[in-house]
């Protein structure tokens, strides 16, 4: 049994493709998925797939139903990068004791194509099934087969095997990269536009100095509007204000006034007022009327007097005000606020194009800096890269060798590219050189699809001893093998699954003889709808799949003894 620590517990699905309902008990170990073609193991992949981030595709949703729903049970470690992240999307797990947690993940897609994912319990972007799959699980099938082709994913799996104190200088190595490719970029910027800013500092001091020269004050435009009003409508206002005020007193008229007509209306109640008090009151308001157009009388007078004799003088001053004014917020408006405002923001811009030069200087010396060091720390990581691919190259040619491939040889090579990378300087290819006297070529020239899975599976076993990830996942990884190859993978799966998690989507009975666990996808029929169902196989059962694996019957006598002799063998080899 393992000693792995993490791992997907149990898969529970409804209503993708074949499967109507299901539930995966997987657990630590090596876990064979089995089953007549058709019966669904495509969909027990494409449901990891969905829990891991991949693209939800609507045409998986069984025919008829309105959604199809995945749920993956993990046990993960209580504390580390896993948790923060479930936790900052708003999840949480349940603690387990033992420095374990139950993580649960699960994803629904509509017949629609609407998409919804849920981590610990909270709903969640498919992104973040996508950053936690990446920590949790790696799935190799045909297309990972072909990614493996790749130089970036080749470089990789170098880095992996190099282990993690290696990780640790790549992201040393990358935060200064990154550091001098932006500080490098900026200077560039500012070297180049140099020029521009310059002349953008000049127009701007000039423009500062202009708006200093007028000196506009907050709220000025509209009171010079409303006193060229004023200034324009000068005689009218005298005029107006000269007769009120003759209306009211007539000072230099004999005719009757105002004032006149409510002191004569004011005596003649006073007069009468003792024998009616009713008139009392009225008597006393004419008297305040009479005080009240007093008072007015005086106040035009005041006014008549302010008004300026030389107004054409001062109504042309205004004008030459406002039309400065104006000529400062056509240029810098598009009002007098904003005009008054780039004096505040012209200064700190001033500021930053007046410390370009300084900047430049300084970018100039980091930039400098950083590239010694980009270097030298890229040189550190070739030198450990190369050393690492030769015991990478050796150790992989050791299990092709036990993979029924004793003549072929893994060659990788580490090669300086011209230009610096976030990775380093260093280009990886894995190579396959298929028997002694041939000219090693790379993994997508040289090796078939056969040979390309178990190149894959070796690199797997290898690098899991410095580098274990918490759980394999392998589609068929067995295609186009068969006889000793098969049993070579199903023992190296086993080996592998010492320190991981594996499961393996399978057609041999070689390679399912290995499992720990051993799952079979059932076929049924309700007549149109085909459904399928998941059952964990032990005893007589498992010995009837295997027998079915080996000869396509699964009561075959010769089939049965075959089977037993194969389950027999590979528990003796755990």
């Amino acid at each position: 049994m393992s000693d792995v620590r993490g791992g997907i517990e149990e898969i529970s699905i409804r209503d993708l493709g074949v499967i109507a309902d299901a539930s995966l008990p997987l657990g630590a170990g090596f876990t064979a998925i089995t089953g007549e073609t058709g019966a669904g193991k495509t969909m027990v992949v494409s449901a990891l797939g969905l829990l891991l981030g991949e693209r939800a595709d609507t045409g998986a949703v069984r025919v008829g139903s309105p959604q199809a729903w995945v749920e993956g049970r993990w046990r993960v470690a209580d504390a580390g990068d896993v948790v923060e992240r479930v936790r900052d999307a708003g999840g949480d797990v349940d603690e387990l004791g033992g420095g374990e947690a139950e993580l649960v993940l699960s994803r629904s897609v509509s017949a629609e194509g609407r998409s919804r994912a849920v981590v610990g319990g909270r709903g969640a972007p498919v992104s973040v099934l996508t950053e936690l799959g990446g920590q949790l699980v790696v799935v190799h099938g045909q297309s990972d087969q072909i990614r493996l082709r790749s130089a970036v994913a080749q470089r990789e799996a170098l880095d992996r095997f190099a282990g993690p104190g290696f990780a640790e200088r790549v992201d040393t190595y990358a935060q200064v990269f990154h550091r001098w490719r932006d500080n490098r970029a900026e200077l560039d910027e500012l070297v180049a536009d140099q020029e521009r800013r310059a002349r953008e500092a000049d127009d701007l001091r000039a423009a500062m100095s202009e708006i200093e020269t007028v000196a506009p004050q907050p709220g000025e435009d509209d009171e010079l509007t409303e006193r060229a009003e004023r200034l324009t409508n000068l005689e009218d206002l005298r005029l107006a204000a000269a007769g009120a005020r003759e209306l009211l007193s007539a000072e230099e008229s004999e005719g009757a006034d105002a004032l006149g007509l409510l002191d004569n209306a004011r005596r003649q109640l006073e007069r009468v007022a003792p024998h009616d008090a009713e008139l009392r009151p009225l008597a006393e308001a004419v008297a305040n009327a009479n005080y009240l157009v007093s008072d007015i009388a005086a106040q035009l007078s005041t006014y008549l007097a302010a008004l300026d004799t030389d107004g054409a003088r001062e109504l042309e001053v205004v004008q030459e005000r406002r039309a400065e004014l104006a000529g400062l917020v056509r240029k810098y408006g598009p009002g007098l606020d904003d005009v008054i405002a780039t004096l505040e923001t012209g200064s700190l811009r001033l500021l930053e194009l007046d410390g370009d030069a300084d900047r430049i200087d300084e970018l100039a010396r980091e930039v400098e800096a950083d590239a010694a060091l980009v270097a030298e720390l890229a040189a550190d990581l070739g030198a450990r890269r190369r050393e690492a691919a030769q015991r990478l190259a050796d150790a992989v040619s050791d299990e092709l060798a036990a993979l029924a491939m004793p003549d072929a040889r893994i060659v990788v090579e580490v090669t300086e590219r011209e230009e610096y990378t976030a990775s380093g300087r260093d280009q990886v290819a894995i190579l396959l050189r298929p028997h002694p006297g041939a000219e090693p070529r790379p993994l997508g020239k040289g090796a078939s699809g056969g040979e390309l899975s178990r190149v894959m599976l070796a690199i797997e076993v290898v690098i899991a001893g410095s580098d274990p990830v918490p759980t394999f996942i392998f589609d068929e990884i067995d295609s186009g093998v068969g006889g000793a190859s098969a049993i070579e993978i199903g023992r190296r799966l086993a080996r592998l699954a010492e320190n991981s998690q594996v499961i393996v989507v399978t057609h041999l009975a070689q390679v399912a003889a290995f499992a720990t666990n051993h799952l079979t996808v059932v076929k049924g029929s309700d007549g149109a709808v085909t459904e399928s169902s998941v059952r964990r196989l032990d005893g007589d059962e498992r010995i009837a799949e295997m027998a079915r694996l080996l000869s396509g019957l699964p009561d075959s006598e010769s089939g049965l003894a075959h089977a037993r002799e194969l389950v027999e063998m590979a528990a003796a080899a755990r």
